[in-house]
């Protein structure tokens, strides 16, 4: 009230000085200046515009607290939400209350659609009495028809707001109480699955913001249905995966037996039956095996008695069944199949007479049965598919032990010969792999390389000659007749242009100079095949790149340690590309070294490289080592992909690796392997035969 009377006496002294101005400009304010001003109307004036402040103070505190309260009431839900993510019911029957009180309605019903029925799932102030409710409740799930509001908004996939009901011809009136209506669609994936319905006792309808807050609840409706949906799958798969999990643990327990014991069966067939008794919910498990025209007991599980005689192979019962059909044998209840007799009176002879559920599963070798494997359950409890499954993959692997016990030398003479193989295998197949690889980058390289070369050549020069034009253009203008101002602009203009210039300059040499080194990575090798001293090569690129950087980065310091091997002696190689793979190993060294230099504050560090070569009788090995950050091991992996570096902008174009590993690996038939150790050293050990003979051709492909 202060600050509107405030304002109030502000505008009437405006108005008095507006006045007082325009008096000295027409006749009528000079006429009027003898007139007093009346304190009254002064007053009345002031407390119009106290009542109007307060009115519209009135109208904000009422839609801010509207919007607090719509805040809270949003956040409930999400908290009911967040409580109950696997039931939604709690979240409906909240958001019925909270949709009601909000927006003072007669009554809220939430609408779950399933695609082809409408399902009531809560309601609020529909009715308080109960009978009216029920009766309202079961007339869904019901079709979609439009006569009813909520199925209109299902149908259309939008709002419907009908603010009087008795102007709606269409709608079927199902109760008289109800004057207008909003409904509101729940849509997922632009689909409808439910619809949220707000009934009013007065004609209107709701007000924007009221529609608005029934939308958001809508929403939350199917965020809760969503985490319904998604918790129960999660549950679902959960409760597969550990089933899966049992089963897995079972199925390699067993095969970790078979390995442990590949010329004994017992122990297999004992660890078979206890896991089949356990993972497919038997009360045992027996393992029958064939000797003759009967099936003698191997192994067994489980507190039912049997028969340790032989069992003569027949259709009565089920194993004999299975060894005959050669397939699995599902009895629900052996006491309700008539061509189980035998069964039943082999169960009589045992004392288990409570066995009702039985299922055998023949144990095959080569399509032959050798026997099968039994399960048993005193009540009538069939078994289901995925033990059905879980059987049968017992029953393999039962097989497989008595297999081992008679194959297992020659299994174990296969397999080594079969590892060895694949190993080999697995070598060549990532050694062409890789070569190929190189082929085709070199191939597509080379292409856009030639392709920018000639449009980088004309941005280079042009750049160039227009920074030599705008020196000229500030020559020119020297005598021009310009007043200060003008020239200051001009000045300043020709300044900004030249150095724009000089940076197109500068990006265009770096592109230039990525561009050659592209065309590098392309190229044929260069030079002839020659034999060539392997430690004259390495002492050679070790004083180039040495002097090379002192010379590009002054202050530049690193330590050089030598180990040449004197009985390294000479390769066949192509001295000029392996001299160029030499400088990239021992630049990333210094990079490495010199890093880690000025990473380390105290300044006691000193960077050291080392270069070493090792006779190794066919192969000669060069071992380039620095002490510097070592090597992450995601970037390891990546090191010698073409375009990949860790280093800055403009400090490195990734190629270096690449072409390195393209000169060792294809062009000379060699391998690079790394060791390192982060924050410790790296060190790169590449090893070349010493002749053409490994298979390496004569020139890069």
């Amino acid at each position: 009230m202060a600050r509107a009377s405030k304002a109030g006496v502000k505008r009437s002294a405006a108005k008095t000085r507006r006045s007082r101005s325009a008096k000295g400009r027409n006749p009528k304010a000079q006429a009027q200046k003898t007139q007093p001003v009346d304190p009254q109307q002064l007053i009345a004036d002031l407390r119009r515009e106290r009542d109007k402040a307060r009115s519209e103070l009135a109208v904000r505190n009422s839609a801010y607290g509207e919007r607090i309260a719509y805040q809270a009431a949003t956040n409930d839900v999400l908290k009911v939400m967040s409580a109950s993510p696997g039931d939604p019911q709690p979240v409906f029957d909240l958001i019925s209350v909270r949709a009601r009180d909000l927006c003072n309605a007669y009554g809220v019903t939430l609408y779950e659609f399933d695609g082809s029925l409408l399902h009531w799932r809560a309601a609020t102030g529909v009715s308080d009495d109960p009978s009216v409710r029920e009766a309202a409740k079961t007339a869904y799930p019901s079709p979609p028809l439009r006569y009813l509001l909520p199925n209109r908004a299902i149908l259309d996939r939008a709002i419907v707001h009908v603010r009087d009901h008795d102007a709606d011809t269409e709608l079927h009136r199902v109760s008289f109480t109800v004057k207008s209506s909003v409904v509101v669609p729940m849509m997922r994936g632009g689909l409808p699955i439910g619809a949220l319905h707000m009934g009013s006792r007065e004609h209107g309808g709701f007000s924007d913001a009221q529609v608005q807050l029934l939308e958001i609840f809508a929403d939350q409706a199917v965020i809760a249905i969503d985490n319904v949906r998604l918790f129960n799958e999660v549950q679902t798969k959960s409760r597969d995966l550990q089933e899966a999990l049992r089963y897995q643990t079972g199925s390699a327990n067993i095969l970790n037996v078979i390995a442990s014991s590949p010329t004994d069966v017992e122990p297999v067939l004992k660890a078979i039956v206890e896991s089949a008794c356990e993972l497919c919910e038997a009360h045992d498990a027996v393992v029958l095996l064939k000797d003759g025209d009967d099936l003698c007991f191997s192994a067994h599980h489980g507190p039912i008695p049997i028969n340790t005689d032989g069992w003569p192979i027949g259709r009565g019962w089920a194993s004999g069944r299975a060894v005959v059909d050669r397939a699995t044998v599902h009895v629900h209840d052996i006491y309700a199949e008539d061509d189980f007799t035998d069964g039943r009176e082999l169960s009589r002879r045992a004392g288990s007479t409570a066995v009702r559920s039985i299922l055998a599963a023949p144990l095959l070798r080569e399509g032959e049965s050798i026997g099968a494997i039994l399960l048993r359950r005193q009540e009538v409890r069939p078994f289901n598919d995925k033990q059905i499954a879980m059987l049968q993959t017992f029953a393999d692997q039962a097989v497989i032990a008595i297999e081992n016990a008679r194959l297992f030398d020659e299994v174990q003479q296969r397999t080594r010969e079969l590892s060895k193989s694949l190993d080999e295998l697995r070598t060549a197949q990532d050694r062409l792999v890789q070569t190929e690889k190189l082929a085709s980058l070199g191939q597509l390289t080379a292409g856009i390389a030639h392709e920018i070369k000639n449009p980088l050549n004309f941005v280079n020069n042009f750049s160039a000659l227009s920074v030599e034009l705008v020196d000229e253009l500030d020559e020119t203008l020297v005598p021009a007749p310009l007043d200060q101002k003008m020239r200051g602009n001009v000045g300043e203009l020709t300044a900004m242009l030249k150095s724009n210039l000089e940076k197109v300059v500068q990006h265009g040499k770096r592109a230039d100079s990525i561009v050659k080194n592209m065309l590098q990575h392309s190229r044929e090798g260069s030079g002839e095949r020659r034999s060539a001293d392997v430690n004259a090569l390495v002492g050679e690129s070790l004083n180039l790149a040495y002097h090379g950087a002192r010379a590009e980065k002054p202050g530049f310091a690193v330590t050089l340690k030598h180990d040449l091997d004197p009985d390294a002696g000479a390769l066949e190689l192509y001295p000029q590309e392996i001299t160029r793979a030499l400088l990239n190993l021992i630049s990333n060294g210094f990079y490495a070294a010199t890093r880690r230099k000025a990473e380390n504050d105290d300044g006691a560090f000193e960077p050291v490289l080392s270069a070493a070569t090792r006779n190794l009788g066919e192969t000669v090995e060069i071992r380039i080592r620095d002490n510097g950050t070592g090597i992450p091991p995601d970037v390891k992996e990546k090191m010698f992909n073409p375009f990949f570096t860790t280093k800055p902008t403009g400090e490195g174009t990734g190629l270096g690796l690449s072409i390195t590993h393209d000169i060792v690996v294809k062009q000379h038939g060699g391998r690079i392997d790394v060791e390192t150790e982060l924050g410790v050293y790296t060190e790169v050990i590449v090893t070349l035969p010493r002749s053409n003979g490994s298979g390496a051709t004569s020139k890069p492909e």
